[in-house]
């Protein structure tokens, strides 16, 4: 196993994705981003449009932005991404997608090769059946958006070696980025402290107890919080969130971690949140 990350690939340019391939990019590492040929220019233009953007806000010079830019290639060839050191697979929240890659992955990689998953809701060590040394394997569980969140859940699973966690600690401190340790299991240590939280807040909507905008208000003004319970719904995703609540639910079988029918409508409706332009709140481009 390689014992210091050298060159990372990153499987899925969406939004997370794309977020992990900057950071890395930032930090030195050279990326190759495999995505399918129908959303490859997106993953670029939505690359290119973060680092733009920080440029604009004076947290990067022009410089720079071209530097990491030159340092991230794109394939859509998973046999590209075979002589990275580190793999990280973010791809939808799709379990059968998601084993269907690992198995792909697994007979490409060499067994030194660190494979990691994004995953906010699939247990790791059920990706980690599918592969050959599954010491190699663990959770890298980054937080939207990666380039400015400064958090990663490292996720040690059933076989999980202590020189892969060690070498996912040092590559996570080399983004710049704080790591915290946790075991495999629905939620990690984030998600299953903040779901019953949002989901608390979206039954209270539901029930009419109070409008949206004071129930935000009260936790930004009374509690502190940078955001609100279901401003932060949006910005996470319904979606996801909904993934996030039936993997708990199903680990757990606790009544807070259910995911309650107004969110379930408003997925089922496309209202998404932030990202479909339409969730507990409306957005406009």
């Amino acid at each position: 196993m390689s014992r210091t990350i050298q060159s990372v690939a990153v499987l899925g340019g969406g939004f997370m994705g794309a977020g992990i391939a900057e950071s890395a990019s930032l930090a030195g590492f050279p990326v190759v981003i495999r995505e399918l040929p129908e959303f490859t220019a997106a993953a670029r233009s939505r690359l290119e449009h973060s680092l733009d953007g920080a440029v604009k806000r004076g947290k990067l010079d022009a410089e720079k932005r071209a530097a990491a830019l030159a340092r991230v290639s794109f394939t859509d060839d998973l046999k590209d991404v075979a002589g990275s050191d580190l793999v990280i697979e973010a791809v939808p929240e799709n379990l059968g997608l998601k084993l269907s890659i690992m198995k792909e992955l697994n007979e490409l990689v060499s067994q030194d090769t660190v494979l990691a998953s994004n995953t906010s809701s699939i247990p790791i060590a059920e990706l980690a059946s599918v592969v050959a040394n599954p010491a190699r394997m663990l959770g890298l569980h980054f937080f939207s958006p990666v380039p400015v969140m400064k958090l990663v859940e490292i996720v040690r699973a059933l076989d999980t070696a202590d020189e892969t966690v060690a070498v996912a600690q040092e590559f996570v401190a080399r983004l710049g980025k704080r790591s915290i340790l946790t075991k495999d299991r629905a939620g990690f240590i984030v998600n299953f402290l903040l779901t019953p939280y949002l989901m608390a807040a979206v039954r209270m909507y539901e029930e009419g107890f109070a409008t949206r905008e004071d129930i935000d208000a009260g936790m930004k003004l009374g509690a502190g919080h940078p955001m609100g319970p279901l401003e932060l719904c949006d910005f996470i995703g319904l979606d996801i969130l909904q993934a996030v609540c039936e993997s708990l639910f199903d680990e757990f079988g606790r009544d807070e971690y259910a995911a309650p029918p107004l969110m379930k409508r408003m997925v089922a409706a496309g209202r998404l949140g932030r990202k479909s332009g339409r969730g507990f709140y409306e957005y406009t481009s």
